[in-house]
């Protein structure tokens, strides 16, 4: 009854085959494709034939496109899926020529129609499947386009408990892993349970999968729902937003360790992108048009990556034809970070304006390129350069600049242009007005875009933010630091400044005693050693000025190291000392921050007084010690430094909050600090006293599952005892949504003195809930709550009330083998998970293949009601001890032996039929000619790499079997591993 296929599956279908405008078709008979075909060749031949006039003279040309299509599809296990796919785009997007012009002249080939999408055609499947080699996997939604698969998708029963849109979301990452070539098209995956729906592009982590709004119907349906799904199918699969999003709203870009990867939009920025894009081309055609608009989008919620969507959909808008797409920061680090921006997408056309003369020159002479310069270089124009009604401008951090006399400049040089402003925090004040210079009447509430720090919370776009306020040691005269904030008001009259200016000036004498100093450096020191450092975390120190920056860093080498700190400031007007100690030129203070990036470098704190605190996007920083007044926007954008997600490379735990040490008492005079009109922004932190007033319930809420149980009783009776408690998989999912938030609680205020008294209790619920979490993508992103302190208190403290985690230690325990047997239901709930676990790690080693292929047989008997608990449980302690078994030989055999084991079956499996292969002899031939190229640590050089794959390769030519790719390839993998 209510079969995910007859609900969930069906309910996504009958939306997409019944859009309004364009829609998908069903495809009820087969399609005319194998099994091994990623493409439908005759509807790409079709489409080729088509769109492209050459083609269609001659329709045997399509064939040499289709050669070339799959030859790239093919080469996602050697080059990387992400890498292929980013070629497969190029030909999406008509970037890629063939020679079949009049004298061999290459002209352009066209897959899609991106102008008129009515002349694709749009295919809908269900249940496809796709082989390759031996890995058979089945995909719940298929989405075609011309032939090319462009979307998978993946439902979930709406009424099974404990499953999650993340369970599919996990399978559709495997089906990533374990058949690349179905998703070298891919535009985008989704999942969905019936009640929620998230998607993402290739390799995304699964807590980076976002939710979909429409656009203007966020406020409508704010929670999960059949409301919220229907509007996120209607808008983001109907046909129009998935060429989009592939044309306009898709980058590559190469991470720090130098992987591809590939970023396409959230909601809100695909909302504001289309709507800027839309406006602007309305513009250039109608003079009496809008032509400005404010987009207010919360800190941290991808602005950079904003304007390189909205210039690429201006740059392809047939309706702007080639536009001049202005960026204009305010601050020379944003223009390095914006340009950096745009250069790691690999945008085209991209240019830095150098000095004022160069800005005025490419904008008077028409030229039609994306130009990033500074408000500042239009200082010295004083005349019309361009009255083109086709020049755009994305104004970066629109609330500090553009109420004054830059800006004015701006729009003299430029009266025809259509200005955008971008910012999270803009301005509502007399003198300074982001919503009147930016903010259109027309739209309500003078936003173009919205996006508010509730919308990026829930979407988990950026965390919250907790404050640690420190005692009244570290604080400064109160009379001192209110002239201090009043100093920052920028709206006093000179009267008003002179009379403070003596008490202003103690401020820095205050903050900078050395004793203070000497005190604030030893408590940053201990904090970060006990709360950010052992998470993996890295921290920013923002203090009074570049004097304070030289101290604080002289201060923490010697308690930390001068390895761990970097000072990142102007150093324009000190001595020369400090100039040549501490000043870098652009590349230098680049380079310099990717070490602080990269969770490996022993650069671990930045100390800063101005630098950094705009725009900056380090993930990895967790800490902010904040001991300098800031105010206002100044404030807010600083602290939203620390706001982003981030996962260590090999954590399940991704960083759950952003965390500011308050030295001085800012957020205590939280109304001076952040006076915003939006009383949610005043929210934008929270006081982390206020979570102890949160932790006893959290605690008692655990508690409570287990009635009866001691918790102080040991052995894994007591620990059966506490699972009995948890009968069902409704009564685990609630346990494990309130052990969430006491974890979560637990890691924002572990190391603390008072959680000692707690720290049985927690180290308890902790080791109930790792035994009975799911082994298996069930509620994944709920069950993954152990964060590193949690994870270092229950390693700790191993004793017997978790049953051991090695299986050679599970066989041979009579006693507890006994112990399961006696209940088998509970041996089974036991064995089963962790048998999955153990085998699953061996995935693609025959051995253990057979094993799992085993285990999945018996499960399915089981479930099927041919095996009673008892007889399964025996089959399974008996797989369990060949599992162990087979571990324990491994460990004893030559890897070399192993190697040779690995390819004999693997040339056995891929012998081609009615091709007789010695296969003994080959692999021996293959053992004997890699062992004479090989050297020690071959695998880790360009040279090695090389050397090995042509002995390789000129073995299997001997053999006839040089043609296949992926025989190649696997047997390349288990030399690598192996030799």
């Amino acid at each position: 009854m209510f079969k995910e296929k007859d609900t969930v599956q069906a309910f996504v279908t009958d939306r997409l085959t019944a859009l309004p405008d364009l829609a998908w078709v069903r495809r009820w008979a087969q399609l005319d494709r194998t099994d091994q075909d990623v493409l439908v060749e005759p509807e790409v031949r079709d489409a080729l034939v088509r769109l492209n006039p050459a083609i269609s003279a001659d329709p045997e040309l399509a064939d040499e496109v289709l050669y070339r299509l799959t030859g790239l599809i093919r080469s996602a296990r050697g080059e990387g899926v992400v890498k292929a796919n980013e070629d497969f785009r190029s030909w999406l997007l008509g970037e890629r020529t063939m020679p079949f012009g009049q004298d061999h002249e290459h002209v352009t080939v066209h897959l899609v129609d991106f102008d008129d999408p009515t002349r694709n055609r749009y295919h809908l499947s269900t249940e496809v499947t796709f082989c390759r080699g031996a890995t058979r996997r089945r995909f719940d939604h298929v989405l075609w386009v011309n032939g090319i698969p462009l979307v998978v998708g993946e439902a979930k029963s709406a009424t099974r408990s404990g499953i999650t849109w993340a369970d599919g979301a996990l399978q559709v990452d495997g089906y990533q892993n374990d058949v690349p070539e179905f998703f070298v098209p891919n535009a985008l995956c989704f999942a969905t349970d019936g009640r929620d729906l998230r998607y993402g592009s290739l390799g995304l982590p699964l807590d980076l999968w976002s939710p979909w709004w429409s656009p203007g119907l966020r406020g409508e349906h704010p929670d999960s729902g059949p409301e919220y799904l229907r509007q996120a199918v209607d808008g983001l699969l109907n046909p129009t937003t998935v060429l989009d999003i592939i044309r306009n709203f898709t980058v590559y870009s190469t991470d720090d360790r130098h992987r591809k990867i590939k970023n396409i939009c959230r909601y809100q920025q695909y909302e504001a992108g289309r709507r800027m894009a839309d406006r602007a081309a309305a513009a250039v055609h109608n003079a009496d048009a809008p032509r400005k608009g404010l987009v207010w989008h919360f800190q941290g919620s991808g602005k950079s990556l904003l304007m390189v969507f909205t210039a690429q959909a201006l740059r392809t808008d047939p309706r702007t034809g080639a536009p001049t797409v202005l960026i204009v920061v305010d601050r020379l680090d944003l223009d390095t970070q914006i340009t950096s921006t745009f250069g790691a997408s690999d945008i085209p056309n991209v240019v830095t304006a150098g000095s004022g003369d160069d800005l005025g020159e490419m904008l008077a002479t028409g030229q039609r390129k994306i130009i990033v310069t500074t408000v500042h270089k239009f200082k010295n124009l004083d005349r019309i350069l361009s009255a083109r009604r086709d020049i755009v401008c994305l104004v970066d951090e629109a609330h500090r600049t553009q109420d004054r006399d830059l800006g004015q400049k701006m729009r003299q040089a430029l009266p025809g242009a259509v200005f955008f402003g971008l910012t999270g925090t803009p301005i509502n004040r007399s003198d300074v007005n982001t919503f009147r210079t930016f903010g259109c009447e027309e739209d309500e509430g003078r936003y173009l875009s919205r996006y508010t720090q509730a919308d990026s919370l829930r979407d988990g776009t950026t965390l919250p933010l907790h404050f640690e306020p420190r005692d009244a040691r570290f604080r400064i005269d109160g009379e001192v630091l209110d002239a201090e904030f009043e100093k920052l008001a920028e709206r006093l009259s000179p009267r008003e400044k002179a009379a403070m200016a003596n008490r202003a000036a103690r401020m820095g004498a205050l903050i900078k005693a050395p004793e203070r100093i000497r005190m604030v450096c030893e408590d940053i020191a201990r904090h970060f050693r006990e709360k950010v450092e052992p998470e993996g975390f890295k921290a920013q120190v923002v203090v009074f000025d570049q004097e304070a920056c030289v101290l604080y860093k002289e201060h923490l080498d010697a308690l930390l190291g001068p390895e761990t700190s970097e000072v990142v400031m102007s150093t324009q007007g000190q001595s020369k000392e400090i100039q040549e100690r501490f000043g870098r030129d652009k590349d230098e203070e680049a380079a310099l921050l990717d070490r602080f990036r990269d969770p490996e470098d022993p650069l671990k704190i930045l100390v800063v007084t101005a630098k950094l605190l705009t725009g900056f996007d380090a993930p990895i920083a967790q800490t902010m010690y904040l001991d300098k007044v800031m105010r206002d926007h100044t404030l807010l954008q600083a602290v939203c430094r620390v706001n982003r997600p981030y996962r260590r490379p090999g954590s399940e735990q991704p960083k759950s909050h952003g965390l500011i040490v308050d030295y001085l008492g800012v957020f205590a005079r939280l109304g001076q600090a952040m006076r915003f009109d939006e009383r949610a922004v005043e929210r934008a932190v929270t006081n982390i006293e206020g979570l102890w007033e949160e932790f006893p319930g959290a605690l008692r809420a655990c508690v409570n599952f287990f009635p009866g149980v001691d918790r102080a009783e040991d052995g894994y009776e007591a620990l059966f005892a506490a699972q009995d408690k948890l009968p069902d998989a409704g009564t685990r999912q609630a346990f494990a949504e309130a052990f969430a938030r006491l974890a979560r609680l637990w890691e924002a205020l572990a190391p603390d003195p008072r959680l000692s008294q707690h720290v049985d209790d927690y180290r308890w619920l902790a080791k109930v809930h790792q035994s009975v979490r799911p082994s298996h993508a069930t509620s994944p992103l709920l069950w993954r709550v152990l964060g590193p302190k949690t994870r270092e208190l229950v390693n700790a403290h191993i004793h017997t009330d978790v049953p051991p985690e090695p299986l050679e230690t599970l066989v041979i325990d009579a006693r507890m083998a006994e112990y399961l047997q006696s209940v088998p239901e509970r041996g089974i709930r036991q064995l089963q998970p962790r048998l999955q676990d153990r085998l699953g790690k061996r995935r693609g080693e025959p051995r253990f293949d057979s094993l799992a292929q085993k285990l999945e047989r018996l499960r399915e008997q089981y479930e099927a009601g041919q095996l009673v608990s008892r007889e399964y449980l025996y089959q399974l302690l008996d797989l369990a001890e060949q599992t162990a078994r087979a571990e324990a030989e491994e460990k004893q055999q030559d890897p070399r032996e192993q190697g040779k084991y690995a390819l004999t079956r693997l040339f056995e499996s891929s012998r081609p039929e009615g091709t007789p292969i010695a296969v003994t002899k080959l692999v021996e031939e293959i053992d004997s000619i890699v062992e004479a190229v090989r050297f020690p640590g071959w695998q880790h050089t360009a040279g090695g790499e090389r050397e090995v794959k042509k002995a390789l390769r000129r073995t299997l030519v001997r053999y006839q079997l040089q043609r296949d790719e992926e025989l190649f390839q696997k047997a390349y993998d288990y030399i690598r591993q192996y030799y």
